[in-house]
């Protein structure tokens, strides 16, 4: 399977979208599998982090986002279901519960509720390691602003606290096994 090739079924090549998504998913998918190479005693399945990360954000067109370029009738929080979806529909769907599980640290069926968010009533959190690792190193780079720029571990943490105690003990948690 190749990440690209999916990706252009829904994203022209020259449009906003695709450069953000492609150059986000690119940085996502080499320090995911850097941090891999790091611990190779999980025996993490290195071909699926960089074709699911890679894939993590396909969702994203299909989100009212303008500043990414995406025009779609959801909110951006849905990106992650949206992109399971097409990705279970062209075959793919453990790569498309990445997309799912990949928001924030995850969000549970509760969060879901309590906060009243636009999305299905079941957990969205990171399960599998490779799941947990695409997760925490989506944290570091942003779609918006400067893509390439690497997000200290400081200004992760000081952008989750809005979020929570328990979140910001998951990204340490991910801090301590992971890096």
């Amino acid at each position: 399977m190749e990440p690209l090739d999916i990706i252009l079924k829904y994203y022209k090549p020259e449009s906003k979208s695709y450069d953000i998504l492609v150059n986000h998913s690119r940085l996502v998918a080499d320090k995911a599998l850097k941090i891999a190479s790091n611990h190779a005693n999980l025996k993490l399945d290195l071909i699926f982090i960089e074709q699911a990360a890679m894939l993590h954000d396909i969702g994203i067109f299909l989100s009212n986002a303008p500043d990414l370029g995406c025009y779609g009738k959801l909110p951006y929080i849905c990106h992650g279901y949206l992109g399971y979806e097409l990705l279970e529909k062209e075959g793919y769907p453990k790569h498309g519960l990445v997309c799912e599980r990949h928001t924030g640290i995850g969000i549970t069926k509760e969060e879901v509720v309590i906060n009243k968010l636009p999305l299905p009533n079941r957990d969205f959190v990171p399960i599998s390691l490779e799941e947990q690792l695409i997760c925490f190193t989506d944290k570091f780079y942003s779609k918006s602003g400067d893509l390439f720029k690497e997000k200290s571990i400081d200004q992760i943490v000081q952008s989750m606290t809005k979020f929570g105690p328990k979140n910001l003990q998951q990204f340490r948690y991910w801090c301590e096994f992971f890096l």
